[in-house]
């Protein structure tokens, strides 16, 4: 049993929340953190209405490393699980190795003035967390999170080699919004509107963004789709780590819908990262439509049908040819009837609450910095399918 803080009050914090005090043979103690003092006690509610438990809630402010140890130092965890803004990775990872606690995130750092999404910054830290005999384990969410882990998987008990690996993260749900994100909205357009890459032969190939189309046709009734290639940051470490790859690429499905609310959102400015000045003050349009847009939070009781991530992997295995499709699908409804958050927060959230659980039980042991496929997925996919994210592998 282990005190544990959660540093974050979004859709995210708020499964990851509910999820550590269903376990609580685990998780003992847990204190939710925000900038927003009063969104941490709106989910301590609904934690002690569906679960019975009472969580502990405090303000800070992740950007400052030193008020960070502060509370850490007074709360005595064994484990930071941080789902604040990527902006704020390293300064809590500072934090971490300060009072020597152990750290994990569900996504990589990120500077607030370039939309870079790469783990440079944090396997920086590779060396000191060593020295300091402690673990960071980074990306622990669906993708990445549970991707990598799928394909550490495969590689462990499906394949001799994967040579091709497809990641395809489809969302058909419908909240009924003219245009909202599912999850915060500054993050999610940064992420769309940057350039797309891949990996084939042994380096990485540019494409304009959203340029590339596919259609993919999705199990269990979902159906057919348009999937558009991207950069997601899982493959600068799967790319590393995954024997024999020869070609990585990552695909999600947006709706057309979508993608004509967001080219007129960019025609106009409102993407843009960097400051303008407007009556006197430096304004960031990105940040100005994450305000005006519908709170993601707000989103789960409106949103409607599932989501399906998954691997499509083709390599060999015993001198064959071998293709395999491993992937979960996740309910809206259901997400939303268990812990109150539409199912892109849950299987975000699911995952960051096993890989603590990973960690504190000692079926995830390290010193350093670790991505999810360098450890063992065998421990990880069992408790998968005990929390709510069953999966599948299916033969193609």
């Amino acid at each position: 049993m282990s005190k544990v803080l959660i540093i974050g009050a979004g859709g995210v914090g708020h499964v990851v929340a509910h999820k550590c005090a269903m376990v609580p043979e685990v998780f003992s103690e847990i204190l939710l953190a925000s900038r927003t003092v009063s969104k941490c006690e709106t989910i301590a509610a609904s934690v002690r209405e569906k679960t019975g438990r009472t969580i502990e809630t405090a303000v800070i402010d992740a950007d400052n490393a030193a008020e960070t140890a502060a509370l850490i130092r007074r709360f005595g965890p064994k484990i930071v699980i941080n789902v604040a803004l990527p902006y704020q990775d390293l300064t809590i990872m500072d934090a971490c190795l300060e009072t020597g606690v152990d750290y994990l995130d569900t996504a990589n750092y990120e500077p607030p003035d370039e939309a870079r999404f790469e783990y440079k910054w944090q396997w920086a830290y590779q060396d000191r967390f060593r020295e300091k005999c402690l673990m960071a384990l980074l990306g622990s969410g669906f993708d990445p999170g549970v991707t990598n882990v799928f394909c550490a998987y495969a590689q462990k008990h499906l394949f001799d080699e994967i040579h091709e690996l497809d990641i395809i993260d489809c969302n058909a749900g419908d909240h009924g919004q003219p245009f909202a994100t599912n999850f915060n909205p500054e993050i999610n357009i940064r992420e769309i509107t940057q350039r797309g890459r891949y990996w084939e032969r042994g380096e990485w190939v540019e494409t304009d963004p959203l340029s590339w189309r596919m259609s993919y046709d999705f199990p269990e009734g979902i159906g057919p789709r348009d999937c558009y290639l991207m950069y997601h940051e899982e493959l600068e470490s799967l790319v590393q780590n995954i024997r024999g790859l020869k070609r990585a690429r990552f695909w999600m499905t947006f709706s057309q819908n979508y993608l004509n609310h967001l080219k007129v959102l960019e025609n106009v400015g409102m993407t843009a990262i960097e400051p303008v000045d407007y009556n006197g003050q430096k304004i960031v349009p990105l940040q100005f439509l994450r305000a005006v847009l519908p709170e993601p939070g707000s989103l789960g009781p409106l949103t409607r049908g599932r989501t399906c991530i998954g691997c499509v992997m083709k390599g060999v295995k015993d001198g064959r040819p071998v293709r395999k499709y491993i992937y979960n699908i996740c309910s809206h409804e259901e997400a939303y009837r268990e812990v109150g958050s539409q199912a892109i927060s849950y299987t975000t959230g699911v995952p960051a609450m096993i890989g603590a659980m990973m960690m504190l039980t000692g079926k995830w042991r390290g010193e350093g910095v670790f991505n999810m496929e360098e450890l063992d997925p065998d421990p990880f996919m069992e408790q998968l399918n005990r929390h709510g994210l069953p999966w599948v592998v299916r033969d193609l």
